[in-house]
């Protein structure tokens, strides 16, 4: 199994008194989605230990991050798969650096058009490229929804890429596919709104604000 490397990023830390309202992040908005497994209970155990750990981030002051050789290679390869998309679709992209908020969520989605929103992928490799899904992961589906949510859009594209290993990312074998047809190195799912998921997410986040209330008294 691929070791995880936890980063902890230094900022400010707060006290109880002045904790800021939580909201949930576009990319975690999976975690709240989960529905609990005994009776009576309103919040899964994964949305209390996000929970659990947002508070610990605000007391403290450092932020928990996973890193992995896939989600570095996914973030290096980033803006390369946005051109290479572009380039294949004959089409101009331009990547948004603006972080939306509104009273439940925040995100920062890869790209904006008019009258819908991209997010990008980049598989690891060809075997974990979803070459024959029919379905986008779920856990993008709430991601994209909650941009379009922040961003006013009705539909989304999740864009897969299979990109070479970069030079300076070292691992067991290094994979090329530069001789490979772009209908095998790109995959998209068309993601359309889902306004029942977000008034579910938005109830669950007011649930999620009361269990850090018992939380952090």
């Amino acid at each position: 199994m691929e070791r995880i490397e936890e980063k902890e990023v230094n900022f400010v830390p707060n006290t109880t008194t002045d904790m800021k309202e939580f909201k949930i992040r576009a990319s975690m908005a999976h975690a709240l989605l989960a529905n609990p497994r005994k009776k009576g209970e309103v919040l899964s155990q994964t949305a209390k230990s996000y929970c659990e750990q947002w508070v610990k981030e605000q007391i403290y002051g450092y932020k928990k991050e996973f890193r992995s050789k896939y989600t570095d290679k996914g973030l290096i390869l980033e803006d390369k798969s946005i051109e290479m998309y572009s380039k294949e679709k004959k089409i101009f992209l331009l990547k948004n650096e603006d972080n939306f908020e509104d009273n439940f969520f925040t995100g920062t989605p890869d790209i904006i058009e008019e009258d819908f929103i991209y997010d990008f992928k980049n598989s690891f490799d060809c075997f974990t490229f979803p070459l024959f899904d029919a379905e986008p992961d779920s856990n993008y589906v709430a991601q994209l929804n909650v941009y379009m949510a922040l961003t006013g859009k009705t539909k989304a594209i999740l864009v897969y890429c299979l990109q070479n290993t970069p030079d300076f990312l070292v691992y067991e074998t290094p994979h090329d596919y530069n001789h490979i047809d772009m209908k095998y190195r790109i995959k998209e799912f068309d993601i359309d709104y889902d306004a029942e998921m977000i008034e579910k997410l938005k109830e669950r986040v007011l649930l999620c604000r009361s269990y850090i209330k018992l939380l952090i008294k």
